[in-house]
C-alpha cells in the first residue's frame, strides 16, 4: 500500500478580527494592531467613580489634551506586552553584564573622588526621582483614553522602576557591595540644598489633576536632566578618569532615546489632530510655560553642583 503526502491550503476566512477590519478592511493585521486596537471597554460598565460621578471609568475628560480617536495614535516602537518585555529583558540583561565587569574590576570603587561625589549626592538620589516619575506613568496608564495611550504609559512606568534599579544597584557597586552610598542618598534627597527644586517639582507634578500635563511636565524635566547627568557627562568621564561612569550611563541614555520616540510622536498626534487639534496645542504650549522653567530651575541646582565639583565642567 502506498500514501501520498500532500500539502492543502487552507484559505482563512478572514484576516483578521472583526474590530480590525472595521478599520483598515480584511487585510492581515500587525500583532500590534490585534494586541491594542480597541481592547480598552467603552461600554456596558458596572459604575461610575464614587469620586467623580459625573465620569465613566474610562474617560477622554480626565485630560484637556484629547484625540478624536486615541487609535489613530500608534506607538512607533510597535510596543505590546512580548516586545516590550524581550526588548527589556535584553536591555537589563546586558546592563547586568557592564555592571559585573565593573564591578570584578572594581573600576567603580576606584573611581575619582570628584566622580565619586557625584555620584553619592547627585546621580544616584536621581533613583527616587525615577521613583515619582513611575507614580506619574501609573497615573497615565489608568486614566489615558485607549489602550493605544494606556499601555505606553504602562510601559514608561516599569521602566522608570527599571532606570531607579540600575542607579540603585550603580550605588551598591560604588560602595562595594554594600548600601552606604543609597542610605546617604536617600538623606541627600532629603535635605541637600541642590535636590529640594527638583524634589518639590515632582512631588507637585505627582498630584496634577491632568494625567497628560503630568506626563509631559516630567517630560520637561527629561529633557534637560538625562543630557545634563547622562549624555552630557559621557566624554568629561573619558577624559577624567571615570570610564566607567560612562559605561553605566549608556544605558540611561539609550533608554531616554527609546522613551523619546513614543512621546514625540504623541505630541505630534495631539498637535495634528483634525478636531481637537487647535485646543491640544494651546494646552501644550501652556503646559511648557507652566513648567519649562522649573525644570530649567530644578536641573540648573544639579548642574552647578556637577559643574563646581569636576573642575567647572558645564554639564
Amino acid at each position: 500500500m502506498q500514501y501520498e503526502l500532500r500539502y492543502q491550503v487552507i484559505e482563512a476566512k478572514r484576516q483578521s478580527y472583526q474590530n480590525v477590519i472595521d478599520r483598515f478592511g480584511d487585510q492581515p493585521a500587525t500583532r500590534y494592531q490585534e494586541a491594542t486596537l480597541d481592547v480598552e471597554p467603552r461600554e456596558n460598565f458596572h459604575y461610575r467613580p464614587t469620586w467623580a460621578q459625573d465620569r465613566e471609568l474610562y474617560d477622554p475628560r480626565y485630560s484637556a489634551l484629547r484625540l478624536t480617536d486615541p487609535y489613530t495614535y500608534a506607538d512607533p516602537r510597535g510596543f505590546f506586552y512580548t516586545p516590550y518585555v524581550t526588548n527589556r529583558a535584553g536591555l537589563h540583561d546586558e546592563f547586568g553584564k557592564t555592571l559585573s565587569y565593573l564591578e570584578d574590576r572594581e573600576l567603580l570603587v576606584t573611581l575619582p573622588e570628584a566622580w565619586r561625589s557625584v555620584l553619592g549626592s547627585v546621580v544616584i538620589p536621581l533613583r527616587h526621582y525615577e521613583s515619582g516619575c513611575q507614580l506619574v506613568s501609573v497615573t497615565g496608564a489608568r486614566f489615558a483614553h485607549g489602550t493605544s495611550l494606556a499601555q505606553c504609559c504602562t510601559f514608561a512606568a516599569f521602566d522608570r522602576i527599571g532606570n531607579a534599579q540600575m542607579l540603585s544597584r550603580v550605588g551598591i557597586a560604588v560602595a562595594g557591595g554594600v548600601g552606604d552610598v543609597l542610605t546617604t542618598a536617600k538623606q541627600e534627597w532629603l535635605d541637600g540644598a541642590h535636590l529640594q527644586p527638583l524634589r518639590r517639582l515632582v512631588e507637585e507634578i505627582m498630584v496634577a489633576d491632568d494625567w497628560a500635563e503630568g506626563l509631559l511636565a516630567i517630560d520637561h524635566v527629561d529633557s534637560l536632566l538625562f543630557p545634563a547627568m547622562y549624555s552630557g557627562l559621557d566624554e568629561k568621564a573619558l577624559l577624567g578618569g571615570a570610564g566607567a561612569y560612562s559605561l553605566v550611563a549608556q544605558y540611561l541614555t539609550t533608554w531616554f532615546a527609546d522613551q523619546r520616540r513614543w512621546l514625540d510622536a504623541l505630541v505630534a498626534a495631539w498637535r495634528g489632530d483634525p478636531e481637537h487639534g487647535p485646543s491640544n496645542t494651546e494646552h501644550l504650549d501652556r503646559i511648557a510655560a507652566t513648567w519649562r522653567p522649573r525644570a530649567e530651575e530644578a536641573v540648573g541646582a544639579l548642574s552647578a553642583v556637577v559643574a563646581d565639583r569636576l573642575d567647572g565642567v558645564a554639564a
